[in-house]
């Protein structure tokens, strides 16, 4: 197989772990970049464009980018914690201070911290919403403002999988006076940093054929033909129809097509990002230090997005999690490089994050998405690999 791009020296590992993901793990198409210090260390990349890419397909280049599903959550939290920065967002004022509509079904003690760690009590619509209605930018607001919580606002939390980009976004623009989430991040954060990184991907980058198809792709074999399984509780609650687990992530019932035009050019703030491997790590540097002069959030921001704000058995995933204002953090759900790190996973595949004590920041795109949920196995090796080279 032909492995492009570089990666320094003393970085080898990390291109070892990436050839193996390829050789081993079933990736088809994906890229992987790294950054030290505001200083790009790893970029590589390998496969074909798309998921069902054969020998002759269009191969993966410098630029491709693909949906990177939830670590869109990641991107979209710097844009409230940027505003809170900049003192235009009160991160412990009531959500129906900036959005009146909001306050129905006893939801007036709902603080804009409990969004973004996910203790709103707000992950499921008791009546999803069609594809059409998804991608319309009112109708997610509409259905979470008139939704009654499902346990006290701020007394639990559990992951709000599709209902947290409404949120996010809804507030955005209720405090920017009307742009979206994706236009902050278009004007604020991808244009200044140049990243190839879009939350809603415009025309021209559409017709251009900037992104790939992505699809499901079957787990490997492990070696000595051991197949492991998620426990019992995780996979029954993956099935009943009655638990918030299925019904956070049937939001959206059925999930649009993630390759139609229409919904990558949409902006959901909690699942359609799209973005190259170096987007994502650039982001994430930008976020811990300062990349060709540009850095986002200052160091009392950053202790901010990764203070522990939730912590526990989740009562959407099923497992255990840590979540800071808008951001994962390491833990046995989803490790990231060490237990400082902060960023966001999407589920089946995606990575990025930033660990300030090490100065690095990550970021993996593939076009081939898994069974996983937050700790894909491809990612988890190019993480580990970074370890590796750290010493």
């Amino acid at each position: 197989m032909d492995v492009h791009g570089t990666v320094a020296e003393g970085f080898e590992p990390v291109r070892d772990a990436f050839v193996r993901n390829f050789t081993a793990l079933g990736d088809r198409g994906a890229a992987v970049a790294v950054y030290r210090d505001g200083r790009k260390v790893v970029d590589l990349w390998s496969g074909t464009k798309d998921v069902d890419g054969t020998d002759g397909a269009e191969p993966w280049r410098r630029g491709t980018a693909q949906v990177v599903r939830s670590a869109t959550k990641g991107v979209a939290a710097a844009v409230p914690l940027l505003l809170h920065q900049r003192g235009e967002l009160d991160l412990d004022a009531p959500v129906g201070e900036y959005w009146p509509e909001f306050k129905a079904h006893g939801k007036e003690r709902v603080l804009v911290r409990h969004v973004l760690n996910h203790r709103a009590g707000l992950p499921v619509l008791d009546r999803p919403l069609t594809p059409q209605e998804a991608l319309d930018p009112l109708r997610g607001p509409e259905a979470v403002a008139a939704q009654a919580p499902v346990w006290e606002p701020g007394t639990d939390h559990g992951y709000h999988a599709l209902t947290y980009g409404w949120l996010v976004d809804e507030l955005v623009r209720r405090v920017t006076g009307g742009r979206s989430t994706g236009q902050w991040i278009a004007s604020e954060i991808a244009g200044p940093l140049g990243l190839e990184l879009w939350l809603g991907l415009p025309a021209a980058e559409e017709a251009a054929g900037r992104a790939g198809r992505v699809g499901r792709v079957d787990d490997p074999e492990p070696s000595g033909g051991l197949r492991l399984r998620p426990k019992r509780s995780v996979t029954e609650a993956y099935r009943d129809p009655d638990s918030l687990t299925l019904r956070a992530f049937a939001a959206i019932t059925p999930f649009p097509d993630q390759n139609d035009p229409a919904y990558r050019a949409a902006a959901l703030p909690a699942t359609n990002g799209i973005a190259t491997a170096d987007g994502l790590a650039r982001f994430y540097a930008a976020l811990i230090g300062e990349v060709d002069g540009v850095r986002l959030f200052d160091p009392a921001t950053v202790e901010r997005a990764r203070a522990q704000e939730s912590a526990g058995a989740d009562r959407v995933l099923v497992v255990n999690t840590r979540f800071g204002l808008g951001y994962m953090l390491h833990g046995s759900a989803s490790p990231f490089l060490s237990p400082g790190s902060f960023g966001h996973p999407g589920r089946g595949g995606a990575l990025g994050f930033a660990d300030p004590e090490t100065g690095v920041a990550f970021g993996y795109v593939t076009n081939g998405f898994r069974r996983t949920v937050t700790a894909d196995p491809r990612a988890q090796a190019l993480v580990r690999a970074v370890r590796t080279s750290l010493g």
